[in-house]
């Protein structure tokens, strides 16, 4: 696979995580790019991702002039990435919540020839630690809401650990992705299925934030509720 794998981290109020998350990942994919979209955290964190940044040729940083969501932090990191080669482009998420050891299984199945592989919480191998079981149960539904209503095979819909084939990202047209919060997983892997590319569930273990607060609000949470059938809309009016 021609390029190196670039990691996109999107961050806001993460300078608790953020020297130590990127020195985790560049553990993990010492050949990698780790790319910080940072969206003008108050905190700090975007001044500590470009010291970390100085220090090493590998680490790069792209400030936002403010909290836009999710999405479009994902969409300008990918872009960027692929403006400078990248063969495959990753996400995780900040909070040590996903192993960022984790991620050579999920190159190594697009090495091996998957379009885009999943970590996924909810295969044999997978699972969740440090939740409460409502909040299990919340997530479990969400899933199966999901995948009820676009009609997918793929379990673990929600997920925020991937890694795309840089040929896969362009053939779904991820700029036009319209979800701002969670929704957007969903939406990027339901485009993958849809286009017939080969999309892969690998068991990850999730567990909750070392710290930091969580992101997940009622927001976006109502977002995923009315966006994820308005897919399958979109879909069918093509």
């Amino acid at each position: 696979m021609p390029g190196s794998p670039w990691i996109v981290l999107p961050t806001y109020r993460e300078a608790d995580n953020v020297a130590r998350m990127v020195a985790a990942l560049r553990a993990a994919v010492p050949e990698g790019h780790v790319l910080v979209v940072d969206d003008a955290s108050p905190d700090g964190t975007g001044a500590i991702a470009d010291a970390l940044a100085a220090a090493d040729d590998r680490v790069h940083v792209l400030h936002r002039a403010a909290k836009r969501g999710l999405g479009p932090a994902y969409v300008a990191g990918f872009d960027h990435a692929l403006a400078r080669g990248a063969g495959a482009v990753c996400e995780i998420d900040c909070d040590f919540s996903h192993d960022p050891a984790q991620l050579p299984m999920l190159l190594d199945a697009v090495a091996a020839g998957a379009h885009l592989a999943l970590g996924s919480r909810y295969v044999a191998g997978g699972g969740v630690e440090g939740w409460t079981w409502w909040r299990r149960a919340v997530s479990r539904a969400g899933c199966a809401y999901a995948r009820g209503v676009l009609r997918v095979p793929v379990r673990d819909l929600t997920g925020g650990m991937k890694c795309f084939r840089a040929g896969a990202l362009e053939t779904i047209g991820f700029r036009t992705a319209r979800s701002r919060g969670y929704a957007f997983q969903v939406e990027l892997t339901y485009r993958a299925l849809r286009a017939g590319l080969r999309v892969v569930e690998l068991p990850i273990r999730f567990r909750e934030r070392r710290e930091g607060r969580s992101k997940m609000s009622g927001g976006v949470v109502l977002e995923a509720a009315w966006r994820i059938p308005a897919l399958r809309c979109l879909n069918r009016e093509r």
